[in-house]
């Protein structure tokens, strides 16, 4: 699968390849703030597969917690793009980013960290709700 997609400003442009690994939406108190309140539509895809190919992003690691993630994002319009895991062979790649969300993303397949979902956030019916992860 080959996926473009930018910013919305249009500083920063990447291209991706390789499989999805998961399509979810997450519900967690962080992605509500990375959102400005809604759960976070995202797809996890092969990092070795993502690439910046214009401008570069500000990232944002927080230094008081015990396993950090660090987020990518537009330092002029600052559209988070991916989020990179400890770890993790993927990137955490945000569906709004896309250029065509629909053809490269369809539909979240789980919803997570519904623990934190507030009463105005949906799941769609038929999507799998987890209070935190799924187990592997």
């Amino acid at each position: 699968m080959a996926l473009t997609g930018g910013c919305y400003c249009g500083a920063l442009r990447y291209e991706a390849e390789g499989e999805p690994v998961l399509k979810a939406q997450c519900h967690c108190r962080e992605c509500q703030y990375i959102s400005g309140g809604g759960p976070n539509y995202f797809m996890m895809i092969p990092k070795d597969g993502f690439r910046f190919v214009k401008g570069v992003p500000k990232s944002f690691t927080r230094s008081d917690l015990e396993r950090p993630v660090t987020r990518e994002f537009c330092p002029d319009c600052g559209t988070h793009i991916i989020t990179r895991l400890i770890g993790r062979d993927q990137v955490v790649l945000k569906i709004g980013t896309l250029d065509d969300p629909v053809a490269g993303y369809g539909a979240p397949r789980i919803a997570i960290y519904t623990v934190d979902k507030q009463p105005f956030h949906v799941v769609a019916d038929g999507v799998p709700e987890f209070e935190r992860l799924p187990p592997r």
